[in-house]
């Protein structure tokens, strides 16, 4: 069933078509969430929040069917997820950490366990460049290559134009490659 026909079951009362929904994204979700956030505890309190707010608009009947869902609520978390890191600074007690988080949805690929240890290692370092990106070009790398969303998608999510979201993945990959030219890197299996 697609995620349209599951939001339409639950609305009209069928409580197990959102925990189809739920299984469905919950890991990309949380992962998107995670990657800023680092931290398991408040990554689990905004994930929940995530999805209350998405059972009570669903639950109003506020929910427009665009065949959109995922990108929905990922809208909804990255907005809590502002929230969260806008909170803290106006707190004073970001750390430098929480501008690094590490991205944990990364397939591993089959095969022995030498090419599984290479894999690892590749991921993590991918994951320590991406880090060291500008928050925005961060950000829209996360949301094209780990979440899958299209260039217009980022951008409507972000709330800029097309050409700024190709802006930023641009600068994004020229940066990482400066840093895999100025650590020498090699990211080959």
């Amino acid at each position: 069933m697609t995620d349209e026909t599951l939001v339409r079951l639950y609305g009209n009362g069928e409580d197990s078509a959102f925990e189809t929904l739920l299984m469905r994204h919950k890991n990309s979700v949380y992962s998107y969430i995670y990657s800023f956030i680092k931290e398991e505890s408040v990554t689990d309190d905004i994930f929940q929040e995530t999805f209350i707010k998405v059972i009570n608009c669903i639950r109003r009947g506020d929910y427009i069917e665009s065949g959109k869902f995922k990108y929905w609520v990922i809208r909804i978390a990255r907005n809590l997820v502002i929230d969260h890191i806008r909170l803290k600074k106006a707190s004073n007690t970001m750390s430098a950490e929480d501008e690094s988080a590490p991205l944990d949805n990364l397939k591993l690929c089959d095969g022995n366990i030498e090419d599984l240890l290479i894999t690892e290692q590749i991921n993590a370092d991918i994951q320590s460049l991406i880090a060291l990106l500008p928050p925005l070009q961060r950000e829209t790398v996360i949301l094209r290559f780990y979440e899958d969303l299209s260039f217009k998608e980022i951008a409507e999510l972000t709330g800029v134009s097309i050409n700024t979201s190709l802006g930023r993945m641009r600068y994004a990959l020229i940066n990482l490659r400066k840093i895999i030219r100025e650590r020498n890197l090699n990211l080959e299996a």
